[in-house]
């Protein structure tokens, strides 16, 4: 059984290739090739665009495939949605396609732009935004370099931003968000059918959820004297409760939990004064639940 695999090539591919590695997958991709190698016989990868995947998973061609919500809903492809992956170019977290105007623009909502020009690569989703509205406009496939295009060239632009430097930078307003979107794991509705290709699903999604569960979080180990245990836990924020266990010294224990990485630095000066020794800090790369 070989499971074709899409791989989002462009913005989201490092992180993609990061998130694999850390569900335990090394991929290679060469810059010369469309057909990345990894370490696993069953999988068969290949770099597809974000803004195609689900075109091509949903036809069959791919079993599966890393692509945004946004690209879905706008090529309304009927795919399974197999995990949520919450994940972008610079962060973990979801991008929003809003829509910008310059900033002495008098266009203060969608309602404004009745009869105007709106730039934007998301052109279909874009359309059914501004019909929900009520408006009609013309609505421009943008090939590029969409923030630079107002006044100009458009009244408006539909764009995907993260934090919205770039569009503060080029002297543009956020006028309405047109929707969020974040990584989607999807599949092939008939491969999904298929039992061994739904089980290899099943444990990539397994294990690509605990990478991003793992995502920020460490693990500590230390030991402590019994007498001191109350006021070690009293210190500990952990994920579920520390694991407590004996060891071969008498009177001591050894506690292993797991915690954010941005608290280590506050909690293990405290740990030590609490009584804890032999502190351990260790790096995660996933969490299974």
């Amino acid at each position: 059984m070989k499971l074709k695999l899409g791989i989002p090539k462009g913005s989201l591919q490092d992180a993609t290739v990061d998130l694999f590695r850390r569900a335990g997958f090394h991929i290679h991709v060469s810059e010369r090739s469309y057909f990345p190698t990894v370490d696993d016989p069953e999988l068969e990868c290949m770099l597809i665009r974000a803004q195609e995947m689900s075109r091509y998973v949903d036809d069959g061609i791919l079993d599966a495939g890393l692509t945004g919500l946004d690209w879905i809903r706008e090529n309304q492809s009927d795919v399974v949605e197999v995990a949520d992956l919450v994940y972008a170019k610079q962060s973990f977290g979801k991008v929003r396609w809003v829509l910008a105007v310059p900033e002495a623009s008098p266009i203060m909502g969608p309602r404004d732009l009745q009869g105007k020009i709106v730039a934007t690569e998301l052109v279909g989703a874009t359309k059914r935004y501004l019909e929900s509205h009520g408006v009609k406009a013309k609505v421009e496939f943008s090939w590029g370099a969409t923030e630079v295009k107002p006044p100009e060239l458009a009244d408006a632009i539909v764009e995907v931003t993260e934090t919205g430097s770039s569009l503060r930078a080029n002297k543009l307003r956020i006028v309405d968000t047109v929707m969020e979107s974040n990584t989607k794991f999807i599949a092939n509705k008939k491969s999904w059918k298929d039992s061994a290709k739904r089980q290899k699903l099943e444990n990539l999604k397994m294990l690509l959820e605990g990478a991003m569960a793992a995502f920020g979080k460490v693990g500590l180990l230390l030991n402590v004297n019994k007498k001191n245990l109350p006021a070690v836990l009293k210190v500990l924020p952990a994920l579920k409760r520390p694991t407590i266990s004996n060891l071969s010294e008498r009177g001591w224990v050894a506690v292993h939990t797991i915690l954010d990485e941005r608290t280590v630095r506050d909690i293990i000066p405290l740990l030590k004064k609490a009584g804890g020794q032999g502190i351990v800090e260790y790096p995660l790369n996933k969490i299974v639940m």
